[in-house]
């Protein structure tokens, strides 16, 4: 085994260099403290791996994205999101059998706990929906009772279908609080993506059939996010989950880091950006000129990523994908003409080329949810029923450590050094 060397004032200490599957290396420095005293500060987590994780692989400067060796492009192509949430949790493609029983499972859990639709009526109509689905997530354990038992084999798999069901439900349900409607009930003769549609856009005096060109980009939209590495909201599905706590408590964790307008929030911001640059007519070459003047208040939404350095592979598939379904549904939206100039611009401009600033995943996918007709305020929700099968896998991979071990890191202290307590009537007023 490869070792690396730490000098320091006077002393070295040799630690073991772990190689991934695609040769990723990394410095195990899981004795450094114990052997020399010192720990390591990295601010944001950047340069540090975390864990070992057998679910996704990310090479940011070639652009590959893959779920458990799978290439993403092939999966967008020929998989369901249903597929690919049992591929991302059980590490492998699903056999008819196993296909079969967790979409029955699905179906089995898609109704949410009928006392459960009253909680809904303590949020104000205009609640953050990512708020009603954090609070409802860890609500669903108290109807649930096994949830909060110990996770065997089977009442896993239980809990890893319950959730991915009610979770589209709690989310349906919400968007009709929101809109003074009746919440609609799962129909067991829709797929996932149509009984979503269904509980949505259905109206107790005119269900629709959700319309199928509608159903797979939504598929293809779910598939793409599913999950994407040791992120924020994942990073803290584990760290909650390294504590003991169960499956739903620790992914509505990830619900609350997702929310931050900094992770989850991103496609909300380039839909702002792009109906900005329409509303006020400036053209989009000129709008990417005053991105590039350093006074200029402006942003650019929708480019560039904390680990691409290449175009995200997802964008690519969106772009594909956005105007196949507004093209499908007869759907005239300035916005996409807009991103493909803005698009066309960083391409062919140094300023953006040179500093990778490619297009990411954000920069069509809320096209494509304008297309569907979810409302700019559920986009974030979107992306979280997205990445749900990466934080149950996620959460898997912790449960199924042989050795628990809660996450607790280090910090350098730069507070005040040891001073004496200064009675109330000697402080200074």
């Amino acid at each position: 085994m490869s070792t690396a060397r730490l000098e320091y004032n006077g002393q070295s200490w040799d630690f073991p260099v772990v190689e991934g599957t695609e040769n990723e290396l990394g410095v195990d420095i899981s004795e450094l403290r114990a052997k020399s005293g010192l720990i390591t500060l990295d601010e944001g987590y950047g340069n540090t791996g975390s864990c070992k994780s057998a679910i996704t692989y990310i090479d940011g400067d070639k652009g590959i994205l893959r779920y458990r060796g799978y290439p993403i492009e092939q999966i967008a192509e020929q998989s369901s999101f249903v597929e690919s949430a049992w591929l991302v949790i059980y590490g492998e493609l699903p056999n008819e059998k196993q296909r079969e029983r967790f979409s029955a499972l699905l179906t089995k859990h898609a109704m949410i706990h009928e006392s459960m639709r009253n909680h809904f009526q303590g949020f104000p109509n205009n609640a953050p929906p990512m708020a009603i689905l954090s609070a409802m997530i860890n609500a669903i354990g108290c109807f649930s009772p096994e949830v909060l038992g110990s996770d065997t084999e089977a009442n896993f798999e239980e809990n890893a279908a319950r959730l991915l069901s009610q979770v589209r439900s709690i989310a349906a349900a919400t968007y009709k609080m929101s809109m003074g409607q009746p919440m609609m009930y799962p129909r067991p003769d829709f797929k996932y993506c149509e009984n979503f549609l269904h509980m949505m856009f259905s109206v107790p005096n005119g269900r629709i059939t959700p319309d199928p060109d509608a159903a797979r980009a939504l598929n293809q939209f779910l598939t793409l996010h599913a999950d994407h590495e040791q992120n924020c909201s994942t990073s803290t599905v584990r760290m909650v989950a390294s504590s003991g706590a169960n499956m739903y408590a620790s992914v509505s964790a990830g619900v609350s880091a997702l929310w931050g307008p900094l992770h989850g929030g991103a496609n909300v911001a380039v839909v702002n950006m792009l109906e900005e640059i329409r509303s006020s007519g400036m053209d989009p070459h000129v709008y990417m000129e005053k991105i590039k003047d350093k006074n200029s208040k402006l942003k650019l939404m929708g480019f560039g990523h904390r680990v691409y350095r290449n175009f995200d592979p997802r964008s690519r598939i969106l772009q594909k994908a956005a105007e196949v379904i507004l093209s499908k549904l007869k759907i005239q939206d300035p916005l996409l003409e807009i991103a493909r100039r803005l698009e066309e611009v960083a391409l062919r401009d140094s300023y953006f080329v040179d500093r990778k600033l490619y297009p990411n995943v954000d920069f069509y996918s809320g096209i494509i949810l304008r297309a569907i007709g979810i409302p700019l305020d559920m986009f974030t929700v979107m992306f979280a029923i997205g990445r749900m099968p990466g934080w149950i896998a996620n959460y898997k991979e912790i449960h199924d450590a042989e050795r628990l071990k809660i996450n607790r890191p280090r910090q350098i202290y730069t507070g005040a050094a040891i001073r004496d307590f200064v009675p109330r009537d000697a402080r200074v007023q």
